[in-house]
């Protein structure tokens, strides 16, 4: 895949580039797009997070401390809603720790609207990993260090938490865009962790740089463009590079992606490989749509509170009428 004209590449013949690692998910089993039983996807998880982690496994060997970065944020807002499956990330630590003898945390960050360890709690993240010897850690109540990344010519001044700087990381998006447009993505993910003043469209590529995790998994088990589907696909490799694969699925030119773009500089074409993701198929597949308005209210918060409304004999709040 071209950084420049959205192509894709599935060959090994590119040169000066970046080749990520994809693997199909089986669904075979699957009735419908979603499967809600955790361990029944976790279990048709083990085979591909094992060969996109391949590649990877003998940076990921040697860590002493392994944090592991999702998309991670509040569920029910008026977006896509999409976070990082927590199958993926349980089939990831479990993998790890089969594979290494690292400490391993998964990691978010509280804000002033919420407590990451809620977020953690209605994802599933935090029941999860009692399953693990693994924790989940807030950011927001670990030491930080400043760090200076310059990016284009000019200084950028970062705040960094102290794990992230310190430790090997695994980041993993979801496929989404973000409210403005472009991909959500490894970078991006990253970036919503750093504190920095900068431009924000050279804070991803500053932060990416700063912290250089070892690989990105992209979690394209669920794919959002305009509307959710099912992508059964990972993808592993650079951030940069899965970041480009991100955006050419979800339709996205990276020559309007002023972060991308410049983090992938003259890199060259990204190539993808691997058995079982026909990937043009799953562009095609993906709709071409933005997120919802900001001020429009979820439908999965409409229809949840219908239900809870309908046990409990309570009314449903003028707001939340319109939902559908």
């Amino acid at each position: 895949m071209s950084a420049t004209d959205n192509t894709t590449s599935t060959t090994d013949d590119a040169t000066n580039g970046d080749t990520v690692r994809a693997a199909a998910v089986d669904a075979t089993g699957r009735r419908g797009g979603w499967d809600p039983d955790i361990d029944a996807r976790m279990a048709a998880l083990e085979s591909p997070v094992r060969d996109v982690l391949e590649p990877s496994l003998e940076t990921l060997a040697a860590a002493d401390r392994l944090t592991l970065v999702p998309d991670a944020h509040y569920p029910f807002h008026p977006s896509s809603g999409m976070v990082t499956d927590p199958a993926v990330i349980g089939s990831i630590v479990s993998h790890l720790e089969r594979r290494t003898d690292a400490d391993i945390a998964v990691v978010g960050a509280s804000d002033e609207r919420i407590s990451v360890a809620r977020t953690a709690e209605y994802i599933g993240y935090a029941s999860l990993l009692e399953r693990f010897d693994a924790e989940f850690v807030d950011l927001a109540d670990e030491s930080r260090t400043e760090d200076i990344c310059t990016v284009d010519g000019s200084p950028i001044a970062l705040s960094v938490p102290e794990r992230l700087a310190e430790s090997t990381v695994i980041v993993v998006p979801s496929l989404r865009p973000t409210e403005n447009g472009p991909v959500a993505g490894a970078m991006r993910t990253l970036a919503a962790l750093v504190d920095s003043m900068a431009d924000p469209e050279r804070v991803p590529v500053a932060a990416t740089r700063v912290i250089e995790p070892a690989v990105s998994v992209l979690d394209a088990t669920i794919a959002y463009g305009g509307d959710p589907t099912a992508g059964n696909a990972l993808f592993a490799g650079s951030a940069s590079a899965v970041d480009a694969v991100a955006s050419s699925l979800l339709g996205r030119s990276l020559e309007t992606d002023a972060a991308l773009k410049t983090a992938r500089g003259e890199a060259g074409p990204v190539t993808v490989e691997g058995d079982g993701v026909d990937f043009e198929r799953l562009r095609e597949r993906i709709p071409d749509g933005e997120l919802p308005p900001s001020d429009e209210t979820h439908p999965a918060v409409s229809i949840a509170y219908r239900v809870y409304a309908a046990v409990a004999g309570d009314a449903v709040p003028p707001q939340l009428e319109g939902g559908r």
